[in-house]
């Protein structure tokens, strides 16, 4: 990351990053240009999934994400209702048992760290709302089983090894994969018996957790997904529906702690609610979400857009880029522009009231046709379990020296353990 502020300093709204000589990669953090790459016709940009392969390795051929064209809008389509409108309302008792749950069984007195108490709150609420599953041997063994991945893929030598597949051959027995591919044949095990007994019992049928709904969607020629289909989308589910909810929910717990006027204005906007407020209300509170925003905005969970590439030659901020070019777009410096974010480090949630932002100077959920399909449940998600922790208990953040960002796999997380400690 701190390459990337040197190169926008140095180059402005576009550069260039040669990593692969057969692939030139331009990053640009220009909200013009970022509305041009995001939502540019398909004969002049295309967005096709094989850019993606990259997460093959974790979440298969036929997830959303490695996609493209025709096949990408149909597999949207089958998923986005489980994940939007009505359907946020029945999540919200999931998130807010769950973080109950989560933190009344911290010891008073004693220090956590928050991202572990974070990622344990998502996973516990993503396997509930896709799976339906609570304290079944299953559930405990998958949720253990999906921590072991996600941790055996943060570091930077399974990342190298993931983009430079020469490298894993190098390593040998050494590489991170080993242990990474019995992880995932164990995953897949428990998801495709819960797949398989889901089809034998009629009485799923009339279940409303999300792989109950993938289930009996139909595409418009009246076609549900196979196995491996939902396989692939409940890998994808599970994991990037949680891994990145964590961070943003510790960051943003860091943030709030770390400054007590946004504590303070935060406590008198959620006791105005009074007692059990409905999750719709919290969901649409001003300075809640500013607070949510900014945390998303100052730290990007993900720091680029999924990759554009040029079919046919084209202008962006003054130069003409040649068919083969990938184009990024740079979630991260967008969200550094002092033009944009005067003090771009300094957390300040009134951005977020005083003007509104494009699509395109504000996207941590990146954009166009590849934005984030989980991108209302985690904005929920985010402001129910920040609300239930604010008015239920009262933490003290024990941290206190500056807290930075480094890469943990494909995303970013905090570069060290945040500590708390519960005080009732």
């Amino acid at each position: 990351m701190s390459y990337m502020d040197e190169c926008a300093s140095k180059y402005g709204d576009i550069y260039t990053l040669n990593l692969n000589p057969n692939y030139p990669a331009v990053y640009i953090n220009n909200p013009d240009a970022l509305q041009t790459v995001l939502t540019s016709d398909t004969k002049e940009l295309s967005s096709p999934g094989e850019l993606n392969v990259i997460f093959t390795f974790l979440l298969g051929t036929q997830s959303v994400i490695t996609a493209s064209g025709k096949q990408h809008q149909r597999k949207r389509q089958l998923i986005m209702p489980a994940l939007h409108g009505e359907r946020m309302r029945a999540y919200a008792d999931i998130i807010n048992q769950v973080t109950d749950s989560i933190i009344s069984k911290l010891p008073i007195g004693t220090s956590f760290s928050i991202r572990n108490v974070t990622q344990t709150i998502t996973l516990k609420i993503i396997m509930q709302a896709v799976f339906g599953l609570y304290d079944s041997p299953r559930a405990t063994e998958l949720e253990r089983v999906l921590s072991d991945i996600l941790e055996s893929t943060s570091s930077p030598l399974s990342l190298a090894t993931g983009i430079f597949p020469i490298l894993g051959k190098v390593l040998g027995k050494f590489n991170p994969a080993h242990n990474f591919d019995t992880l995932r044949q164990q995953a897949d095990k428990i998801m495709y018996e819960e797949i398989q007994e889901r089809r034998n019992n009629q009485d799923s049928q009339t279940r409303v957790d999300i792989l109950s709904l993938l289930m009996s969607a139909r595409d418009e020629d009246g076609q549900a997904m196979t196995d491996v289909e939902l396989r692939d989308e409940l890998m994808t589910l599970l994991t990037a529906g949680h891994e990145t909810t964590a961070t943003a929910l510790a960051w943003a717990v860091y943030f709030i702690y770390k400054n007590e006027n946004v504590k303070t204005k935060l406590l008198e906007e959620l006791n105005s609610l009074g007692k059990n407020p409905d999750s719709n209300v919290i969901f649409k509170l001003p300075y809640l979400t500013a607070v949510c925003n900014e945390t998303l905005r100052i730290y990007p969970v993900g720091l680029l857009c999924f990759p554009r590439r040029v079919e046919k030659p084209i202008s962006l901020c003054g130069y003409d880029l040649e068919p083969g070019t990938l184009v990024y777009g740079s979630i991260y410096n967008t969200h550094r522009r002092q033009d944009l974010y005067p003090n771009p480090d300094e957390f300040k949630p009134e951005r977020f009231l005083e003007r509104q932002y494009s699509a395109y100077e504000f996207l941590p959920f990146g954009g166009g046709a590849r934005r984030c399909i989980g991108l209302a449940f985690a904005q929920f998600e985010m402001k129910l379990v920040l609300a239930k922790i604010l008015t239920s208990y009262q933490l003290e953040l024990l941290t206190k020296n500056k807290v930075n960002p480094k890469r943990r796999g494909l995303v970013s997380a905090p570069d060290r353990p945040i500590y708390m400690n519960r005080l009732s």
